[in-house]
């Protein structure tokens, strides 16, 4: 196997490239993210006119219908922009569940307004309580009369701010077990639900979805255990292949930034890119790069087949290497930089900041080592 993108999927990236270098420059992000939203509709508009926020719709939905794989160089871009938008939490994590296990009514209500970007509809998984380990919900549904409440909470759900309804994960029982998971609509105004909101620390738009006997509509069958852990396995595989390629975009700035201050920075009469510890480490950077683009590609691979036995283990791998190799790059961009690399006014700290961020989404670098441990 040939695990490269193609033509078609090469110059996809490439054309988001080119939009982001004209709509989202470092000085561009920074005043969108400095705004009370932390996002902008105008470059969401524009990316969902590219066909980014609609490139897994199915097209009966108004998508293209495609593979992750076809993401893959969106995603390395965008992340590499350190894009402020919600390609992963809506393009990529709530389109994944309603794929799955949406309902045709529920897929003709959202899918086509998603593809347009006309719509976001967030992902609330992660919990406080789940010691980072996404498998354990604590959230739960009961029955209450003919349909369903939520009770407790979800945080941090990025880009949850912005949504027009949420996708969560509630357990069936009480013990928190991923296999008693099943999955519910709730859209802002329910009652007994109640939001705050706060940024990340790499300035991502998050909030804090709190539950008390909220109505809900559950998101297919919600007693279809097969069927829901489906749904889950397959946004957790859509989710580790999606921040695997987002933390290769950052890296690849952060990389490209410490090269280019190493050719222009001056000290002594000479650039210090000259300095032989300088370019051992710039080697150190690029085989961890490489490192990372490589496991990124495989991850991609993986969450197109989450069914396939293999496909578990190459993720928890690609997640666990990326992850490290992303923050060593980003380590040592900041350091060649020295301290101008700390400032709020250079990009290369941001890189870092987000690589960190999406690290922790979905379990970090630790949490996958110890399930590989155990799967061995």
């Amino acid at each position: 196997m040939i695990l490269e993108p193609d033509d078609t999927q090469r110059q996809l990236g490439d054309s988001v490239r080119r939009l982001l270098g004209d709509h989202c420059s470092f000085e561009q992000r920074r005043a969108i993210v400095a705004t009370p939203e932390g996002s902008s509709a105008e470059l969401w508009g524009r990316l969902a006119e590219l066909g980014v926020a609609g490139l897994l719709v199915p097209e009966a939905h108004g998508g293209h219908g495609g593979r992750f794989e076809d993401l893959l160089t969106v995603l390395q871009a965008c992340g590499g922009a350190l894009l402020p938008e919600p390609l992963i939490a809506s393009g990529v994590l709530a389109t994944t569940a309603l794929r799955h296990a949406g309902g045709a009514v529920q897929q003709r209500r959202w899918l086509p307004a998603m593809a347009q970007g006309r719509s976001v509809v967030g992902w609330a998984h992660d919990e406080a309580s789940a010691d980072a380990d996404p498998s354990r919900v604590a959230t739960r549904a009961t029955r209450h009369g003919s349909g369903w409440v939520l009770h407790g909470g979800k945080t941090p759900v990025p880009y949850g701010t912005q949504a027009q309804a949420w996708i969560v994960s509630a357990s069936l029982g009480d013990d928190g077990d991923a296999r008693g998971v099943a999955h519910f609509v709730v859209e802002p105004g329910a009652a007994g639900l109640q939001r705050r909101d706060f940024r990340l620390v790499d300035e991502t738009p998050a909030c804090e979805l709190q539950f008390d006997a909220t109505p809900a509509l559950p998101l297919g069958d919600p007693l279809d255990g097969e069927a829901q852990q489906r749904t889950l396995a397959a946004v957790t595989a859509a989710g580790l292949a999606a921040l695997c390629a987002d933390m290769v975009g950052a890296a690849e700035t952060a990389f490209r930034l410490s090269m280019d201050y190493l050719r222009v920075r001056q000290q002594f009469g000479r650039a210090i890119g000259e300095n032989q510890a300088l370019r051992h480490r710039a080697a150190d950077m690029l085989v961890s790069l490489e490192m990372a683009r490589s496991m990124a590609l495989a991850a991609a691979v993986a969450a197109d087949h989450p069914e396939d036995d293999d496909s578990a283990a190459d993720l928890h791998r690609a997640k666990l290497i990326v992850g490290r190799h992303a923050r060593q790059v980003c380590h040592h961009a900041v350091q060649c930089h020295g301290g101008i690399g700390m400032t709020e006014e250079y990009a290369v700290g941001h890189c870092l900041r987000r690589v960190h961020v999406a690290d922790h989404l979905f379990g970090d670098a630790e949490l996958h080592a110890r399930l590989l441990a155990e799967r061995a």
